[in-house]
């Protein structure tokens, strides 16, 4: 006979570590491999419902049914771009003593991917500058299961493709949030699991400097892209109040003692705001500032909202480019997908008629 469960119920699933999970099979009188059936059918084979987990025992799937759930955000919108991009407005679970919430998820399919922007805050305390979410405030952290339970609902949706790629770029600072980070992680990079390559994993941060030594010596992790955006304190602290706690001299020594891997380059992005940042000074100082960094800059147009900025013109954006090349920077220009839905890069602020959004030109 089945043993009653002794975790609170119903618990959820949905993000825990396998260890959590043998400890909880264990508790419901099971042999410890339940967990790891559980935990492959989860995420390697996207099963989310019990009695569809058919490697389970009959008796065992009830129990689950009665004292266990899979708690996945659900959708309230969906706003499809001209460029195929998708923008999802999803509602977080409902937990009793947390705050509701609502997050923005991004897909971005091509040939042969789909890249995902995800969430890992709903709003975001850091407060840049030039991005919409920064007028969100902070909400809350998300769950590591509420940060994999995005992954799972955009895929089910829309069409399949042979490569995914996730990026940590949607609403919040990723290393302010670091354990469900981390935890969301190391289960999509998991063979057991998710089975990701860490090649196709990025986060992207303001510069938490304390949080980027801490990833620095962690055994998985993400690809690490660092939101730059400027070449100067005086610059970057007036965009980016961050700056003012972690400088640019703080933040360009822990990225030159960061460990990289054989195959790894840092990944600094840069946002091009016209007539701020995007002078051919700027993109000389960029270049004396990586200078001896195994790096690439991803230089990215300001995508357009109601905030007091402009979209650079695009002889600035190629005159920068071309600066940048010219003093050994790898670069590229990223022109963002999703624009016209408020889906973009800096744009994700829970709107919900983004046709009807004012913007600046």
């Amino acid at each position: 006979m089945l043993k009653s469960a002794q975790p609170p119920m119903p618990v959820d699933l949905l993000g825990q570590p396998l260890e959590t999970l043998q400890q909880w099979v264990m508790d419901w009188g099971q042999p410890r491999f339940r967990a790891l059936q559980i935990y492959h059918a989860l995420y390697a084979e996207r099963v989310l419902e019990f009695e569809r987990m058919t490697t389970l025992p009959r008796p065992f799937r009830e129990l689950l049914r009665r004292e266990a759930t899979v708690a996945l955000p659900t959708q309230s919108q969906q706003f499809r771009s001209a460029d195929g991009s998708v923008r999802y407005l999803l509602r977080l679970p409902d937990r009793d003593g947390v705050q509701p919430a609502a997050v923005e998820t991004v897909d971005m399919p091509s040939a042969n991917r789909r890249t995902l922007c995800i969430s890992t805050q709903a709003g975001c305390a850091v407060n840049c500058r030039f991005c919409l979410t920064a007028q969100l405030g902070l909400v809350r952290n998300l769950t590591a299961g509420e940060i994999l339970g995005q992954i799972l609902v955009v895929l089910q949706q829309g069409p399949q493709r042979p490569r995914t790629n996730i990026v940590f770029m949607g609403q919040g600072e990723p290393l302010l949030n670091y354990e469900a980070t981390l935890m969301a992680t190391r289960i999509l990079l998991d063979p057991r699991a998710f089975g990701i390559s860490p090649r196709r994993v990025t986060l992207s941060t303001s510069g938490i400097v304390p949080a980027i030594e801490r990833l620095a010596g962690e055994p998985v992790r993400p690809k690490l892209a660092i939101s730059l955006n400027a070449t100067t304190d005086e610059q970057r602290s007036a965009i980016m109040p961050i700056n003012r706690k972690y400088p640019l001299s703080q933040l360009l020594e822990v990225c030159r003692r960061y460990p990289l891997r054989s195959w790894e380059k840092l990944t600094f992005e840069y946002v091009l705001l016209g007539g701020f940042n995007d002078a051919p000074d700027d993109a000389r100082r960029l270049v004396r500032l990586l200078r001896g960094l195994r790096a690439k800059v991803n230089l990215i147009p300001w995508n357009p909202g109601p905030l007091p900025f402009r979209v650079p013109a695009a002889e600035a954006v190629e005159q920068f480019r071309e600066t940048l090349i010219r003093g050994g920077v790898a670069a590229f220009i990223r022109y963002s997908r999703g624009r016209d839905v408020m889906g973009a890069c800096g744009q994700l602020a829970l709107l919900e008629t983004p046709a009807a959004a004012p913007v600046h030109p």
